[in-house]
């Protein structure tokens, strides 16, 4: 029997290297391209032979770059601390105080997930228009922010249905509000499911393409994503170059993830399996 389960154990490991090995080849094909020379950028090969750091110098000396990442980060960042926000208010609502038709404004909220977001671009766009709130990073945060908000109020209502309602009626019995038992009770116990959450926007607003492509058009205010198609034209005889741009892309989510990954698989089981 132990043999067995050995075997067992051997071959799961071995298919899960196998498909880490085959999904990291677009990504080790991508930095390799980056680190070429012009004269190998069209070599198909997945690992060429000469190795040059001149596409990154280039790249980075663009000011325009500059402006594209501190657009993202600047987005990012503010569009993960109102999501939380949103999200733990609206979660804590829903799944402790006796709202009429808290069960219904769930539902709403959930169906959201539903919805592509191609079916939502024109009416954001007409409606950010109307609010002279395009090439405006609130028009971008908006929008970014109320996507990310049924999924976050999936994970944080789960994860505070499993807090004991002791704990909350002790802290009534001596004299704490509603506000109070949310900060300084249920917030630290469901610390692990807003990390997942404000990974999960942050990835998802770092990487977003279509609403900034429609929003942004002014190239001061552009985000990351969007470089791409800006050094399109300057770089399209220079492959090197414009995949150092994606490489840099995809640099700050691979970073986020893999240093936070521990509390993102910990907070995802505990949000969505327990509750």
């Amino acid at each position: 029997m132990h043999k067995v389960s050995h075997g067992g154990t051997l071959t799961a490991y071995a298919l899960l290297v196998a498909a880490t090995a085959v999904s990291l080849v677009p990504t080790i094909y991508m930095v390799d391209i980056s680190l070429r020379n012009s004269v190998d950028s069209f070599t198909p090969v997945l690992i060429a032979p000469h190795v040059t750091f001149a596409n990154w110098s280039a790249i980075l000396s663009q000011r325009n770059l500059v402006s594209f990442f501190i657009s993202s980060a600047l987005v990012s960042i503010i569009t993960v601390v109102f999501t939380l926000l949103c999200v733990i208010g609206l979660s804590y609502a829903i799944s402790r105080l006796k709202i009429p038709g808290r069960q219904l404004i769930l539902v709403v909220v959930v169906s959201a997930l539903l919805l592509p977001l191609a079916s939502l671009l024109v009416p954001i766009a007409k409606l950010l228009e109307a609010l002279d709130l395009t090439n405006n990073y609130l028009g971008l945060i908006g929008p970014e922010t109320a996507l990310g908000i049924p999924f976050g109020t999936v994970i944080v209502k789960a994860a505070m249905d499993d807090i004991p309602e002791a704990l909350e009626e002790a802290a009534r019995i001596d004299g704490a509000g509603p506000f109070t038992i949310l900060v300084r009770i249920v917030v630290p116990l469901i610390s692990p499911s807003l990390i997942v959450v404000a990974i999960w926007q942050f990835l998802y607003s770092w990487n977003e393409f279509f609403l900034a492509l429609v929003i942004m058009t002014k190239d001061a205010l552009k985000t990351l994503p969007l470089a791409p198609l800006y050094y399109e034209g300057p770089f399209m005889t220079d492959p090197g170059r414009l995949f150092a741009v994606l490489t840099l892309i995809a640099i700050v989510p691979m970073l986020v993830y893999i240093l936070l990954q521990r509390w993102f698989v910990a907070g995802l089981m505990e949000g969505s399996v327990k509750g």
